[in-house]
């Protein structure tokens, strides 16, 4: 239930930041801007926060740069698995407005927000904008988007059942 749950809410993603643009020329560009800005403003406050806990310090070592494996054999170099995570369903392509993209989901033993965190500074080294971030709980969500060519990334992370972490990984490669 938690999985569709999940599901779901990645796909609502998908589809809005598809429909959000990537084209800075629209009218609600400068809004969706200042929108990232203070979202990604309020990130960096909160990861700020983060890394004082002893926790997040260790486990958010992990570097942008680690052996991490793609999601899928097309999938942008955004697009990958967490270093040691296993692939619990394999890749289900999607297409739409937002170019080709697709779903998947695997499981760590890292935490939550590990996981976020390595996500989060990926995507950023491949040059896509933080534009959202929730914690519910102990489950964490974070996405990006690229106005360069519209690629998009939506993660959520939740603690398994038996210990480690469940990650939903969900991308449009833009173009």
């Amino acid at each position: 239930m938690r999985r569709l749950s999940l599901g779901l809410a990645a796909l609502v993603l998908f589809g809005a930041s598809a429909c959000g643009g990537g084209d800075p020329e629209s009218p609600g560009a400068e809004a969706d801007s200042s929108a990232a800005a203070e979202t990604a403003a309020g990130d960096e406050a909160t990861a700020a926060g983060d890394a004082a806990t002893p926790t997040a310090s260790t486990e958010a070592a992990t570097p942008v740069d680690a052996e991490a494996r793609l999601a899928a054999p097309d999938a942008p170099a955004f697009a990958v698995i967490y270093p040691g995570g296993v692939i619990d369903e394999d890749a289900a392509p999607a297409e739409g407005e937002a170019r080709a993209g697709g779903i998947v989901t695997y499981v760590t033993t890292a935490s939550p927000d590990a996981v976020i965190a390595f996500h989060r500074a990926r995507a950023e080294a491949e040059g896509l904008a933080s534009v959202m971030a929730m914690n519910q709980g102990d489950a964490r969500a974070y996405g990006a988007h690229s106005t360069a060519d519209g690629g998009n990334l939506s993660v959520f992370a939740t603690p398994g059942q038996e210990g480690g972490t469940s990650v939903q990984l969900v991308w449009s490669a833009g173009g």
